[in-house]
């Protein structure tokens, strides 16, 4: 809701010490995010979005960031899978409006759980599937082949081990954060 209670209400325009601060707060987040493998853009909508007394139309969005609706259109797609961003309806305005999570940490164990959770589970059934046909292969086989096939089987068999291990820690931080932040 704007401070006069209609929700629809434009904002004023931000003063160029404002729109400077926000563009180089976007940047900041969309440079970390690009970091840990997203899109840039993602991390600067949802700053954009963070930053926002209400909720955004898509032009509004689109202007503060200075990109096409189509760039706007994908990014609010991807961070909506990721319930980083939301679509809410204002009363009295049939467009959508947008506005991010701003819970951080809540989000942040949101990504973690699946797609650190999921790129875990995805190595660890290839390790596995690895020493499996490491295994297959060393019956029958001369012994050269049997000595480079237990190399092998017991090096798959670290890096199984390492990502169980990154896996419960993963567990842990996420259970450990979450609970502090029921609190």
């Amino acid at each position: 809701m704007s401070p006069t209670g209609n929700a629809a209400s434009p904002l004023p325009p931000p003063t160029p010490a404002l729109r400077r601060a926000e563009q180089r707060a976007a940047d900041a987040v969309g440079d970390l995010v690009e970091l840990w493998g997203f899109k840039r853009q993602m991390g600067r909508v949802w700053t954009v979005l963070f930053l926002s007394e209400r909720p955004l139309t898509a032009t509004e969005a689109c202007e503060r960031l200075g990109i096409s609706t189509g760039l706007l259109s994908m990014t609010l797609a991807d961070l909506r899978a990721l319930g980083a961003v939301r679509t809410v309806n204002l009363p009295g305005d049939r467009r959508d409006h947008y506005e991010a999570e701003t819970q951080v940490w809540r989000m942040v164990l949101r990504v973690l759980a699946s797609r650190e959770r999921g790129a875990l589970d995805g190595a660890l059934q290839a390790f596995e599937r690895a020493i499996e046909e490491t295994r297959s292969a060393m019956v029958d086989a001369d012994p050269s082949v049997r000595a480079a096939g237990r190399f092998s089987a017991g090096r798959l068999g670290r890096l199984a081990g390492h990502t169980r291990g990154a896996g419960a820690l993963l567990r842990l931080l996420t259970e450990t954060i979450a609970s502090r932040h029921r609190k």
